[in-house]
């Protein structure tokens, strides 16, 4: 089987598992938004789950990543991977719960931290267990449990949030409850018991797995400083309403992250098990290629549907506050696709195990944008927020796409890039000015379609290729 069709395959796979769990999340926004007090209340369940995000990678040392770039390699015995990893989450866990106690010193949180210690500590081991399975190629369970994983957290929410009204308590329940569902469920059925014993810890690998792994956890910081400091900007300089609306409208522009990491996922295996350098530089500039030319797509196409996407997604009957949302999406999706081509661009710093470069580029982007947020947040409001994310997104962009080529070097075609950038932006423009007005829209969609469909036709050729 030709690695097209392989990573076609994975990605099909991946999309099963994946996309029922994203768009019920995608749904959940209107059982918060519909069933939480108010903006304020979601601002609350958005802090929390930022605050999780912050702080998964530190108490795990961010080894999942560890577990799928030496878990894929057959230069490694799968036992000590694995070992190594539960041993350090363990460790870990235990070094989170003695320092927990500082949470309380943040106010906003401070009613909820048992509940996001338990979260966490959940949440890394369902993370652990699920991404070894992975890294035993069992992708097809893997997916299943995407979708197991999907069906709980629907459930656990509609009673703990919309029946026993329990709000963002609610929310933190029903994360918890579904990932240890998940996590025990897979750990039992792909028998990680086996691979698993304190006697399978290898030193010399964990030292190897931990040099890989630990620049990643202030990468991932980095990451999501970039990405949620701009609601700790606006509840503070704004207030805590229009940082909800500002969390909820970030929703939309979500749908595009939900394409790039399940394609991602399989992406990544595909990467780092390309063995043949010759080759692999053609391989990432036609994988690339098709990557971009399908978020370009996507991206318009959201964007043109912007306006019937938050009506239905964002309901205005428990704050008339949201209403405003949709004016906030536009720029927020053409942010959130610089950050997709950025994890994209990742996959060859964990192929050359220079995760160390990722850190710098992630570390000038999240210095940006605070800098960004507390000069344009007072003068612009929530739209200089969105320029701020932008920018620090798109900077780290500039930096990645020179950096990555020095160690894996593959074409990339700037000028149709930039021209698809602008279309973008001349389509926010127009929802701006005429609101409602779809025609123009979908003319520009339409030039989209034209300048990005020959490079996935030829992609599809590839992939139905025999061999």
């Amino acid at each position: 089987m030709n690695k097209y069709k392989t990573l076609a395959i994975n990605t099909v796979v991946f999309a099963i598992g994946n996309i029922g769990s994203k768009l019920v999340a995608f749904l959940l926004t209107r059982l918060y938004t519909a069933n939480l007090d108010n903006a304020g209340a979601f601002n609350t369940k958005e802090i929390l789950e930022m605050c999780a995000n912050l702080l998964i990678p530190v108490v795990s040392f961010s080894i999942t990543d560890a577990i799928i770039r030496y878990g894929l390699d057959k230069n490694y015995e799968k036992r000590a991977v694995f070992s190594n990893a539960v041993l350090v989450l363990m460790i870990g866990s235990g070094g989170f719960i003695l320092l927990s106690p500082l949470l309380l010193l943040y106010r906003d949180i401070r009613s909820y931290v048992v509940l996001l210690v338990g979260y966490i500590i959940i949440s890394c081991f369902r993370q652990v267990s699920t991404q070894f399975a992975r890294a035993r190629n069992y992708v097809k369970f893997y997916a299943a449990d995407g979708i197991l994983c999907t069906f709980s957290l629907f459930i656990f929410n509609v009673i703990f949030i919309k029946w026993l009204q329990l709000g963002v308590t609610g929310f933190m329940l029903s994360v918890m409850f579904s990932d240890f569902l998940s996590g025990v469920t897979v750990w039992i059925i792909a028998r990680h018991s086996r691979y698993f014993s304190l006697r399978y810890v290898d030193r010399e690998l964990l030292e190897v797995m931990l040099r890989f792994s630990l620049p990643l956890i202030p990468t991932a910081i980095l990451w999501i400083i970039t990405g949620f400091s701009d609601r700790i900007f606006i509840r503070h300089i704004m207030t805590p309403t229009d940082a909800g609306v500002y969390g909820a409208a970030t929703k939309i522009p979500n749908l595009i992250s939900m394409v790039s990491t399940i394609f991602y996922q399989a992406w990544n295996m595909s990467a780092i098990t390309e063995n043949n350098k010759k080759g692999r530089s053609r391989f990432y500039a036609q994988v690339y290629d098709a990557y971009t030319s399908m978020l370009f797509l996507a991206a318009g196409f959201i964007i043109a549907l912007d306006i019937p996407f938050s009506h239905f997604l964002i309901p205005t009957n428990k704050d008339p506050a949201y209403a405003m949302a949709y004016a906030y999406t536009p720029v927020l999706v053409i942010a959130v696709l610089m950050m997709c081509f950025n994890q994209f661009l990742s996959s060859v710093y964990t192929v050359s195990r220079q995760t160390q470069k990722s850190l710098y580029s992630s570390l000038v982007a999240a210095i940006l944008n605070l800098v960004l947020n507390g000069i344009l947040i007072a003068k612009f409001g929530v739209h200089g927020a969105i320029a701020a994310t932008f920018t620090s997104y798109f900077v780290c962009y500039l930096i990645r796409i020179v950096d990555t080529r020095k160690l894996i070097p593959f074409y990339v075609n700037h000028t149709r890039f930039y021209v698809n950038l602008a279309l973008l932006f001349v389509m926010c423009r127009l929802i701006h000015r005429f609101p409602g007005h779809y025609l123009p829209l979908f003319l520009i969609l339409a030039v989209l379609a034209l300048i990005n469909i020959r490079s996935l036709l030829m992609t599809a050729k590839r992939i139905l290729r025999r061999g």
